[in-house]
C-alpha cells in the first residue's frame, strides 16, 4: 500500500515538473537535459531539478525590481543624445536592460593582479568619511581579510558606515569567528542566499557573483578579484592568480553603488539612499570619454551580460580580444566569434592553461576546435592560473567586470561588467593583452586536432555536462 503512495506522489511530482520544463525551460539544451536526468535517475533527477534547475527568470527573488530601478535617476538630454553615436544601439541596448545611462567625467585606472589592486583599494578605504560599501563572491579568511577587519574597526570609531555583503556559497569558507568579529566592531553583514532549508533552499544553484567596493558612493571598484590571498600568495597547484580590476571616480561609481544598494535591499530588506559626491573628489582629473555600468542576473527578463558580450563581438570591425578562463558559449556567441573571424576581424582568445577546475576545463577546450577551424587565434597563459574577465575592440571600447562567457555567468549569476567607450583604456588593455600573448603558448589547428583521444573524450564528457554548470 505505501508502495503504492509513494508511486503515486513520485509519478504526480514528476509529471508536474515535466509539465513546468516545457512550459517555462529556459533553453532546449537545458530542458533536454533536465528530463533526461529525471528520467534516467529517479528521485535524484527530481531532487537535482529543483535544486539547481528552476528558472529563475519565471520565479524572480527580487519581486519589486521595478519599483527599485524607478528610484534610479533619469537620463538627461545630453546623455540620451549620444545613443546616436558609433555604439549608440549598444548603449540603447545595455541602458534598456540595466537602467544606467553612459556617463562622462569619470576618472579610470586599470589594476592588474592583487597587489596593486589592494594597496590602490585600501587607500581609497582608508579616506572614506560616510560610508563603506563592499560585497564579494570569495571573501575568505586571511591577511587581506584581517586588514580589512581592522580598517573597519578604525573607520567605524570614526562614524564611518560600514555594510558588507559576502555569497553564501562562493564564502562558504568563511569562519563563524571572523563573522562574529565583524557584527562585534559593528559592520553590517549579509549573507547572500546562503545555504540553508526553507525559503533560498532552492535557490542554491543563484549565486552573486559580483564584486564591487564603494567608498562615500563616489570611489568604486569592480572587475574579477575577490578578497583571497591566494592573489598575493598564489596558489598551491595553480601558481600566482592574475587578473584585472578597475577604480572608477565619478558618476559611474554612483551607479556601482545603486547596484550594491539592489542587493542590499534583497538580503535585508532595507532601501539604502544614494549620498551626493563629497566636493574634494569633484576635483580628481576626470575624461569626457564615457563608462556604462551594466549589471545582469536571473532576476531579469533577458540575459543582460551574454546580450552585451553578443553586441560587442558583432559590432568588432577591426579586432575583437577576449581574456577569460571560463569561456563556454552558448550557440550565439560561437556563431557571432566565428562570423566576426570568417569577415575578417583579428578574433583572438587568450585563456589560463592551467584550471581550477578540471571539468569546466575539458568543457572549454572542447570548443577550440570549432573556433580554430574558423580563424580564432587561441593562447593559452602558462604562467599561473588567468582569471580575467576582459573584452577589448577597435581601440575604441572595452568591458571589465565579473562576467564570464558561459550559461552561469548568463543565467544564474549576479554579474556586473563596467563598459567602456575610451580610447585610452581601450589601447592601453590591448597593449596588455598582446603582451601576455606573446608569453603564452599559441594553438595550431594542425597539432590541435591530432590531440589524444583521451582529451577528445574528457572534452566531450565537458561539454555533455556544460548545460548543467
Amino acid at each position: 500500500m505505501w508502495t503504492s503512495i509513494f508511486i503515486g506522489i513520485y509519478v504526480i511530482i514528476a509529471l508536474s515538473i515535466v509539465l513546468s520544463i516545457l512550459l517555462y525551460g529556459a533553453k532546449p539544451t537545458k530542458s533536454l537535459a533536465w528530463l533526461l536526468a529525471i528520467f534516467a535517475l529517479p528521485v535524484g533527477g527530481i531532487f537535482l531539478y529543483l535544486l539547481l534547475g528552476r528558472n529563475r527568470r519565471r520565479y524572480k527573488l527580487i519581486e519589486h525590481q521595478k519599483d527599485l530601478f524607478s528610484k534610479l535617476p533619469k537620463p538627461n538630454t545630453e546623455q540620451i543624445n549620444v545613443f546616436d553615436g558609433k555604439y549608440g544601439k549598444l548603449m540603447t541596448l545595455s541602458y534598456k536592460n540595466s537602467h544606467f545611462p553612459p556617463t562622462s567625467g569619470n576618472d579610470l585606472k586599470i589594476l592588474k593582479d592583487g597587489k596593486s589592486t589592494f594597496e590602490t583599494i585600501f587607500c581609497a578605504l582608508e579616506g572614506a568619511t560616510k560610508r563603506i560599501h563592499i560585497q564579494y563572491y570569495i571573501f575568505e579568511d586571511g591577511d587581506l581579510a584581517t586588514r580589512l577587519l581592522n580598517l573597519f574597526e578604525q573607520k567605524i570609531a570614526h562614524g564611518v558606515v560600514v555594510r558588507l555583503i559576502y555569497d553564501g556559497i562562493g564564502s562558504f569558507s568563511l569562519s563563524k569567528k571572523y563573522l562574529k568579529k565583524l557584527l562585534e566592531i559593528g559592520v553590517e553583514v549579509y549573507s547572500f542566499l546562503p545555504f540553508k532549508f526553507g525559503r533560498y533552499f532552492y535557490s542554491l544553484n543563484f549565486r552573486n557573483h559580483r564584486k564591487i567596493i564603494v567608498v562615500d558612493g563616489a570611489i568604486a571598484f569592480t572587475g574579477g578579484i575577490n578578497v583571497s590571498d591566494k592573489y598575493l600568495k598564489g596558489q598551491v597547484g595553480l601558481g600566482k592568480w592574475h587578473d584585472m580590476h578597475l577604480r572608477l571616480i565619478g558618476p559611474a561609481a554612483t551607479q556601482l553603488d545603486q547596484v550594491f544598494m539592489t542587493d542590499w535591499y534583497l538580503v535585508s530588506t532595507k532601501l539604502l539612499a544614494a549620498i551626493e559626491q563629497p566636493k574634494s573628489y569633484a576635483k580628481q582629473p576626470v575624461s569626457n570619454e564615457l563608462v556604462q555600468i551594466v549589471a545582469g542576473g536571473p532576476d531579469d527578463d533577458f540575459p543582460v551580460l551574454e546580450q552585451t558580450y553578443f553586441s560587442m563581438i558583432n559590432m568588432a570591425k577591426g579586432y575583437i580580444y577576449i581574456t577569460n578562463p571560463y569561456i563556454v558559449p552558448g550557440q550565439a556567441l560561437i556563431r557571432a566569434l566565428q562570423t566576426a573571424a570568417l569577415s575578417g576581424v583579428d578574433v583572438r582568445l587568450l585563456v589560463s592553461e592551467k584550471a581550477d577546475n578540471q571539468v569546466v576545463s575539458w568543457s572549454v577546450h572542447s570548443y577550440f576546435e570549432l573556433f580554430l577551424k574558423a580563424g580564432i587565434k587561441i593562447y593559452l597563459f602558462p604562467d599561473g592560473f588567468l582569471h580575467s574577465k576582459i573584452m577589448v575592440s577597435d581601440d575604441a571600447i572595452s568591458s571589465i567586470g565579473t562576467a564570464n562567457l558561459d550559461d552561469r555567468s548568463f543565467e544564474q549569476n549576479y554579474e556586473v561588467n563596467a563598459i567602456m567607450y575610451h580610447t585610452q583604456i581601450a589601447k592601453q588593455l590591448k597593449e596588455d593583452f598582446l603582451n601576455d600573448c606573446k608569453i603564452s603558448n599559441e594553438l595550431a589547428y594542425d597539432d590541435f586536432i591530432k590531440r589524444p583521444w583521451s582529451k577528445k573524450l574528457k572534452e566531450g564528457v565537458g561539454k555533455v555536462l556544460s548545460p548543467l554548470f
